[in-house]
C-alpha cells in the first residue's frame, strides 16, 4: 500500500507579519557606527528573553507578510496566520492558517499531533519533553518548524546573543497602542529589527527580517499579539479526532 505522507508545512513565523508604523528616529548624533554593537540594545533582547520565559500561561498570535521572489526579480506578498494556547513546560495548541491550507499541531507533553483539517489527516507520535525539547524535536527529525518558535528561544542557550555583528537602538514606534523600543540588528547576511513594547512588560510586538545574500532583498514582517490572561480550557491540549479523520504516519526526514 502506497505510503501517505503527513505534509503539513508548518509556517515558521518566529520571525515574521505586516504593519508598517511612523518611525521616530534617534536623536541627533546618537546614530551609532556601521558595524557596531550597542550593549544596551543586546541588553533589551537578554531582558526580554528572561521575560519570555518566566510567562507560564499565555495565547499569543501573529499576522505574518513573507515575499516570494521570482526567477525575475519579481516580489509577490503572501500572508498567513498563527494562534498559540500555552502552557508551560509542555502544552501547547498551534493553529496556522492562509488562503492555500490550515494547520494544527497538538502537545500535551506526552504525544504531539499534527492534523490538516482539509484533508482530515493527523498523525500522533509518542513525545514526553518541554515545548523547547518539542522544536528541536521536530526540526531535526521531521523537518517540521513550529511558529512563533523562537519565543521559545530567547533567554536560553538556544538564543545566542555573541554573533550579532551590528547593533542599534533605531528609537520608538507605537504597534497598535503600545510604545515599542525598537532595535536593529545585523547577523550575517541577516538584518533583522525587533519592537519590543516598553515598560515592565518587555513583549516582542513586531518582528521584521530582511535576506541581504538575495539581490531583491526578500522581507518578512510580523506583528504579535498576546493575552497574558487567556481563557482557554486545559482541554485543548487533548486531541480528539473529528468523525472521519484519518490517521495516517508521519515520515521521518532523510539524513543529508
Amino acid at each position: 500500500m502506497q505510503r501517505k505522507v503527513l505534509a503539513l508545512g508548518l509556517l515558521a513565523v518566529s520571525f515574521a507579519s505586516a504593519g508598517t508604523y511612523a518611525q521616530t528616529p534617534p536623536s541627533a548624533g546618537s546614530k551609532p557606527a556601521a558595524n557596531a554593537v550597542d550593549p544596551a540594545s543586546v541588553q533589551a533582547l537578554r531582558d526580554m528573553g528572561s521575560y519570555l520565559q518566566k510567562l507560564k500561561r499565555f495565547s499569543v498570535s501573529t499576522e505574518l507578510t513573507g515575499e516570494q521572489v521570482l526567477k525575475d526579480g519579481q516580489k509577490l506578498q503572501h500572508t498567513a496566520r498563527a494562534e498559540l494556547d500555552v502552557v508551560r513546560p509542555s502544552k501547547l495548541h498551534a493553529w496556522i492558517s492562509s488562503a492555500r491550507a490550515d494547520r494544527q499541531l497538538v502537545f500535551n507533553g506526552k504525544t504531539v499531533t499534527l492534523y490538516t483539517p482539509a484533508q482530515k489527516f493527523y498523525s500522533t507520535v509518542e513525545f514526553a519533553g518541554s515545548i523547547g525539547d518539542l522544536i528541536e524535536r521536530l526540526e531535526e527529525k521531521y523537518g517540521v518548524e513550529l511558529p512563533l518558535e523562537d519565543l521559545f528561544r530567547w533567554g536560553t542557550p538556544s538564543a545566542p546573543l555573541d554573533k550579532i555583528d551590528s547593533a542599534m537602538n533605531a528609537g520608538q514606534d507605537f504597534i497598535g497602542k503600545d510604545l515599542c523600543d525598537h532595535y536593529a540588528f545585523r547577523q550575517g547576511s541577516i538584518d533583522w529589527q525587533i519592537w519590543i513594547k516598553n515598560g515592565d512588560q518587555p513583549l516582542p510586538r513586531k518582528v521584521a527580517i530582511t535576506n541581504r545574500a538575495d539581490e531583491a532583498r526578500p522581507q518578512s514582517v510580523s506583528v504579535i499579539s498576546w493575552n497574558l490572561k487567556p481563557a482557554f480550557e486545559d482541554s485543548i491540549f487533548k486531541f480528539t479526532p473529528p468523525q472521519g479523520a484519518k490517521k495516517i504516519e508521519i515520515v521521518e526526514r532523510k539524513a543529508k
